[in-house]
């Protein structure tokens, strides 16, 4: 770590979005801590400068923990990410999302904290009667567990936030997608997709394939992350994504011809708890942030693909 510089602790910094959060606070300068329980995170994804301490958020040790890592900044990445899972096991999602938060909360809250960035969901935060494409204002009505847990801990943020003093900020992301993505879970369809097609298998498209998702490049959420530390002014909750929808079956049909696949997707049964459409306007981060997302769905897709036709064993 370089002395003197400002301290950053990740929560789940050794995941997908995580990772790229860390590799753009230490090019930013920033000594980052990654705080993770490696239920889904990867030792392969961490970057060399980072330090590493393996706990999870509802542990005991957790404010002796954080204690000794003294940050200066939060960046909260951490979470139970499936919505199907969220419905298999909501006590759990409750459990890891809210519960999990607000621990990670009270342990920092003495530490004088200059920000806390906390990563939360668009998609599942604002539900089906929101206006498409959505904007920061809109209600949220989350459908399943784990939107309304997300949604519950951005409460908790900005509750204690403002209760202790702490500069806190919520950015609710749309679908990431990128190099690292994991092909578990909901938010891992351009994984799947891209997984399946780099080694001939087919690929599975839920319901009619008309349902929409904006996807937002994982290297722009990053961008967000570094900008809301840097901002004295950002604060609030804000959408991060490119306002764009896409259908999933218009993802598969780009991804199969950038992959020069050649073969039409399964229809499967659509999942329950599954927003129709999803599309998130950026306004606040473009005015608070100056933050837009730069990457093409075009160029991003590539690289993902490149990505798993590599083996998508490293970084």
């Amino acid at each position: 770590m370089r002395a003197g510089a400002p301290r950053a602790l990740v929560t789940g910094g050794a995941g997908f979005i995580g990772s790229h959060i860390v590799d753009r606070l230490i090019d930013d300068s920033y000594a980052v801590t990654i705080l993770d329980n490696f239920s889904t995170g990867r030792r392969a994804l961490i970057h060399s400068s980072a330090r590493v301490v393996r706990c999870d958020l509802r542990s005991r040790t957790l404010v002796d923990v954080v204690a000794r890592i003294w940050p200066d900044v939060v960046v909260h990445a951490a979470a139970q990410a499936s919505v199907p899972r969220s419905i298999a096991e909501p006590v759990e999602d409750a459990m890891v999302n809210v519960v999990g938060t607000v621990k990670l909360l009270d342990a920092c809250v003495s530490r004088r904290l200059r920000a806390f960035v906390y990563i939360s969901t668009g998609g599942a935060a604002y539900g089906d009667s929101a206006p498409v494409p959505t904007p920061d204002d809109a209600p949220l009505q989350p459908l399943s567990p784990y939107g309304i847990s997300k949604v519950s801990a951005e409460r908790y943020v900005e509750a204690i936030a403002a209760l202790r003093g702490i500069r806190a900020v919520t950015l609710r992301l749309a679908n990431v997608y990128g190099p690292r993505q994991n092909v578990q879970g909901e938010a891992g369809v351009v994984a799947i997709f891209a997984s399946q097609l780099t080694r001939g298998r087919e690929c599975m498209v839920t319901g009619d394939g008309q349902q929409t998702r904006d996807f937002v490049y994982v290297l722009d959420v990053a961008d967000a992350v570094g900008r809301a530390l840097a901002l004295p002014e950002a604060a609030g909750a804000m959408n991060i994504g490119t306002g764009i929808e896409t259908t999933i079956g218009g993802l598969y049909a780009t991804l199969a011809n950038l992959a020069g696949v050649d073969r039409r997707a399964k229809r499967i049964a659509a999942r329950p708890g599954e927003a129709r459409r999803s599309a998130l306007l950026p306004e606040r981060a473009q005015q608070v942030l100056g933050w837009k997302a730069s990457t093409s769905l075009d160029v991003g897709l590539k690289a993902t693909l490149d990505y798993f036709a590599r083996g998508a064993g490293g970084r």
